[in-house]
């Protein structure tokens, strides 16, 4: 929360345009944010992940910075683009592409993708010749809030066999990458990770393929509840591991912060729109809010994310509440096996901030589920 927003939203309502749930960014703490990591990590490049938050703003001001971009898709490939970034700062970083998707991205100037299959590869090699593949390897994400096991990498025995099949079809066998998972508290998580990398670069370098590149990946939270180390203590730990893995043969590495870059930056402004109790003796109330999971807040799956609430009347007596979104959909709610403590004095069209939401949010939210629109997203 920044003075910035606060004083945003407040000339909002004084003008008449409160009309539902919006998320206000802070770019200056976006700017602080892509600093913090450019220091702690000075010969690491930063691949901005442009899912977090694609905002037009966002990006021009990450390009203007020095940033590149980690895509997903062809039309984020084309938002950092339009941003102001050229084909030479951007990685095609799915490894789930379909092949008119890489020829196209390949026709739009990107030399680098991602890749976690034999498959994958293939699709490269006849859609974009030449270019750049880093494999990605499983990783297990303890620690992390929101762990990114299983679905993306393999493991490390079969990276090896797929950067040289991808060396064989006549692609550059650059580097690997892993993800430790996101909102990854504990810095010490990358060690593993780099110790199977190391392993992976010395085996391939015995069949004379010398890798050049280590994708740290993302993970680097953001404050929500707990607090989490400084970017500082993130640099340190990962550097620590680096010389330990790789000795004096430092390959070069770059990030993909999302969340960390802009997760602090927003915050949302929602409002109550109904309190009640489900039974006489109920001792916790019921609050529903107008956003939910549909609406932006998708990361509160499993109470996963908890972000911090306030209100108006913080100070006063609490009790126990169950947050719930608008829908009518009965897996919109947001917390409810960890009650959140709200004040007894909140009342039905009361307004509450919803801090650290300014990634995974707009991107997150429904297109219309229900008959509510997406969430507003407001950049100052």
């Amino acid at each position: 929360m920044t003075d910035r927003i606060i004083e945003f939203l407040r000339d909002r309502r004084q003008n008449g345009l409160d009309d539902g749930p919006c998320m206000v960014l802070d770019l200056d703490v976006v700017r602080d944010n892509y600093t913090s990591f450019a220091r702690a990590l000075p010969d690491t490049r930063v691949f901005y992940a442009v899912k977090a938050n694609p905002a037009p703003e966002v990006l021009s001001l990450l390009a203007q910075l020095g940033s590149c971009f980690d895509t997903a898709s062809v039309v984020e490939i084309q938002q950092a683009l339009a941003a102001g970034a050229s084909p030479d700062r951007l990685s095609y970083g799915n490894t789930i592409k379909k092949e008119r998707d890489i020829a196209r991205a390949y026709e739009l100037g990107v030399r680098l993708f991602a890749v976690d299959s034999e498959a994958e590869v293939e699709k490269i090699a006849r859609a974009a010749p030449g270019s750049r593949v880093f494999c990605r390897i499983l990783c297990a994400g303890e620690g992390a809030e929101w762990p990114l096991s299983r679905k993306f990498g393999c493991v490390p025995e079969m990276a090896a066999r797929v950067l040289e099949h991808a060396h064989r079809l006549g692609l550059v066998a650059y580097g690997l990458s892993f993800h430790v998972g996101s909102q990854q508290r504990n810095p010490r998580m990358w060690d593993g990770a780099l110790k199977s990398s190391a392993t992976i670069f010395r085996d391939l370098a015995e069949r004379g393929i010398h890798l050049q590149m280590v994708n740290l990946g993302g993970g680097f939270p953001t404050k929500y509840l707990k607090d989490v180390p400084a970017v500082k203590a993130y640099g340190q730990a990962i550097f620590r591991s680096l010389r330990k893995h790789f000795g004096n043969r430092i390959p070069e590495t770059i990030i993909e912060p999302g969340r960390g870059m802009v997760g602090n930056a927003g915050l949302i402004e929602a409002e109550v729109v109904l309190i009640s109790k489900k039974a006489d003796d109920d001792k916790v109330n019921w609050v529903y809010l107008d956003i939910g999971k549909f609406n932006g807040l998708a990361e509160t799956m499993d109470e996963m994310i908890r972000y911090p609430i306030r209100t108006e009347f913080d100070g006063d007596e609490t009790t126990p509440c169950v947050l719930a979104g608008p829908t009518c959909d009965s897996v919109d709610v947001l917390y409810e096996k960890d009650p959140y403590f709200l004040p007894v004095s909140l009342e039905i069209g009361s307004k509450v901030l919803i801090e650290g939401t300014g990634a995974y949010t707009t991107t997150y939210s429904a297109v219309g589920f229900n008959g509510f629109p997406p969430l507003k997203s407001y950049v100052i």
